[in-house]
């Protein structure tokens, strides 16, 4: 990965090109992210940023928290997260990277929290069909059989059972970039990112494109 920022979706709305095509968007404010620390090769065996995002209170935070922001000088940072960055050396401790690192055209994969909904069975969470309707038939939205018989005698792992659904990390790949704000720190990306209103995401340069 080449490059990376911290940002918040604000929503989602359409914007037509000039050929009058609607183009549905999700609009997210991205950055300004200040670098926090930058990690190396040779001392961590890796290539790293860690960028923060929006200012938090300072008497609300904790210590450690605010000792680990004060050599950037751009006050306390809210979210942290770390980008793995194959080329650090143009970047330095206090920096602040806005949305300019990336122009329209490009692709980029989106990664964010999934709206959380619950704890769902198994027709909502795995789509599966169910049983008949009518009356007496006394299976409608059950599971059904989840064991073997006496090999292996235990219910398998990974079986499609009912349980929490959404609140996962997830990561959608080769997302059109269609226009970038500079001045207001806004991206406009073509189609659905994940997560709700207000919530943190992480952009970076598609590893397929």
């Amino acid at each position: 990965m080449k490059k990376g920022l911290l940002g918040k979706k604000l929503g989602m709305t359409q914007i037509f090109s000039e050929d009058g095509r609607k183009i549905p968007v999700t609009v997210v404010e991205a950055g300004p992210c200040v670098v926090l620390q930058k990690k190396t090769l040779e001392k961590d065996g890796y290539s790293a940023l860690q960028l923060g995002f929006g200012v938090c209170d300072v008497n609300r935070s904790t210590r450690p928290l605010i000792g680990h922001c004060k050599p950037a000088g751009q006050g306390v940072m809210k979210h942290l997260r770390e980008f793995r960055i194959s080329e650090t050396d143009t970047f330095n401790v206090g920096d602040i990277v806005r949305a300019d690192i990336f122009s329209a055209g490009e692709l980029v994969d989106v990664t964010g929290t999934s709206i959380g909904k619950g704890y769902q069975g198994v027709i909502k969470r795995w789509g599966f069909q169910g049983g008949r309707a009518s009356h007496g038939s006394r299976f409608h939205r059950a599971p059904g059989s989840i064991g073997c018989s006496a090999t292996p005698a235990r219910v398998l792992k990974d079986k499609k059972m009912p349980g929490q659904m959404g609140n996962e990390r997830v990561t959608v790949q080769r997302l059109q970039i269609v226009r970038v704000d500079e001045s207001e720190n806004i991206i406009l990306i073509k189609g659905a990112i994940p997560g709700a209103k207000n919530g943190i995401v992480l952009i970076k340069d598609s590893v397929k494109a």
